[in-house]
């Protein structure tokens, strides 16, 4: 028995590059997914619950049509080119998000940005538990809520141990039917108050008793997936064509949340609750049933995303089998589900300030310094640290949190703090790589 358990535990790095998701190393061209099923995959990983709640916080401020449509896109759009620039990252080098900060931070140094990163993926993993165990018990403290999560949290395990294949024919099907019943939730929610015109009026009434700007709206559906963009390579690494690598963010981000937000919104403002699965309820027992079903497998195809996220990078940097990862951050996330649920935006939006400026180093490297060109054979000679990524990722962290906390900095009052966190990191790192390059050129 002990032996099994020490040959589970133990790394066999030749077996672990033969799997389909190869944590370990650069895709080959054999390991390339196609492209439908990885589109799926995207669509199933941007439906999140905190769509539908990003979309309902706008809702209450912003009238319908056209700022709320207006701030929505434009706000997924700023993320979708942060995750562009990322996801073709990943599609060259073929490499995940724990690679590439080896590249950037160093073979040690990557320790830092995996485990920030972790952290919040492995959180939203919580979050989708109790989304979960919530949409079928509508509590927080009823035996039923525990008992859904639990088995929410076994089963978005148990299909991220089987790695990406599995997760594409979870989210194939899924996609179909959470198109179908977005559709029929928007007909609904139209319908409830009296149609269109009665809908905008009604939309217009309450963004008028507490109203938001458009760049307070704007920051808000920014912080609430810039994260998402910045491991776009996880994903994008799959794909075998460019276009691929940035239709994937496309969907993700723009596709996705847009669709969402426009829910959540038309949801709140039609019914009063921001809750998907609560507002089908009141409808009746066979379109409530069709509600939590769609919600489920939506959180079973984002719960397997957000799980596979920590696990593929943990397992590239601290060179552990994908499953032995896999395990770990399911049980995590399981547990951190059946109590960060209900109080998790406080939390998301204190890592969402300070996880963002990880890519930023990683950004400039690729683009700027390296001209586009990471070597995968140079992996394994890498040296430990680079401290100029290290530097420019805390003086970007920290422009985020000061941000964050209300002082005033240069240029911050025009940006979200994660998205000015992002910006910071940028051009410190631009700015100490030059001095350096300068430096060593001139000895």
């Amino acid at each position: 028995m002990l032996k099994k358990i020490r040959q589970w535990w133990t790394l066999d790095a030749a077996e672990e590059a033969k799997t389909a998701d190869n944590p370990l190393a650069p895709l080959t061209n054999n390991q390339r997914r196609n492209a439908l099923p990885l589109l799926a995959l995207a669509f199933g990983w941007g439906f999140l619950v905190t769509g539908l709640l990003t979309g309902g916080a706008l809702g209450k401020g912003l009238s319908f049509m056209p700022d709320l449509l207006v701030a929505s896109f434009l706000g997924n759009s700023m993320n979708f080119v942060i995750g562009a620039l990322v996801g073709y990252i990943g599609y060259k080098t073929a490499c995940n998000s724990g690679l590439l900060y080896r590249f950037t931070y160093g073979n040690v140094g990557a320790y830092i940005p995996v485990l920030f990163v972790a952290l919040l993926t492995i959180g939203w993993q919580g979050i989708t538990v109790g989304a979960f165990g919530y949409a079928w018990a509508q509590s927080f403290d009823s035996t039923t809520f525990y008992v859904v999560a639990i088995g929410a949290g076994i089963l978005f395990t148990a299909t991220t141990y089987m790695g990406v294949e599995a997760l594409e024919k979870v989210s194939m099907p899924s996609v179909l039917m959470l198109v179908a019943v977005g559709l029929y939730a928007t007909w609904l929610n139209i319908d409830m108050v009296g149609g269109w015109s009665a809908f905008f009026d009604l939309s217009a009434q309450q963004a008028a008793t507490s109203p938001m700007s458009m760049r307070e709206a704007i920051n808000l559906v920014v912080g609430s997936w810039i994260v998402g963009s910045i491991v776009m390579a996880d994903y994008t690494r799959f794909a075998k064509k460019a276009w691929v690598a940035i239709a994937i963010p496309f969907v993700v981000l723009i596709i996705s949340q847009w669709f969402l937000q426009i829910i959540g919104s038309m949801g709140g403002i039609a019914s009063g609750t921001y809750e998907f699965t609560t507002y089908m309820l009141e409808q009746g027992a066979v379109v409530g049933l069709l509600g939590v079903i769609a919600m489920s497998l939506a959180l079973w195809t984002t719960g397997d995303t957000n799980l596979y996220l920590p696990a593929i990078q943990t397992a590239s940097v601290f060179r552990k089998p994908k499953r032995v990862t896999t395990l770990i951050c399911g049980v995590m996330g399981t547990v951190l589900g059946l109590g960060v649920y209900q109080y998790f935006l406080d939390w998301i939006n204190l890592l969402a300030a300070l996880v963002p400026p990880i890519i930023g180093p990683v950004i400039v490297d690729y683009y700027i310094v390296n001209r586009k060109r990471f070597n995968p054979q140079a992996l394994t000679h890498l040296p430990d640290w680079n401290t100029l990524a290290i530097v420019a990722y805390v003086v970007g962290a920290g422009s985020a949190y000061a941000a964050s906390a209300g002082i005033e900095l240069p240029g911050a009052a025009a940006l979200f703090p994660s998205l000015y966190g992002l910006v910071v990191s940028m051009v410190t790192y631009f700015i100490l790589a030059t001095i350096a390059r300068v430096t060593l050129s001139g000895k």
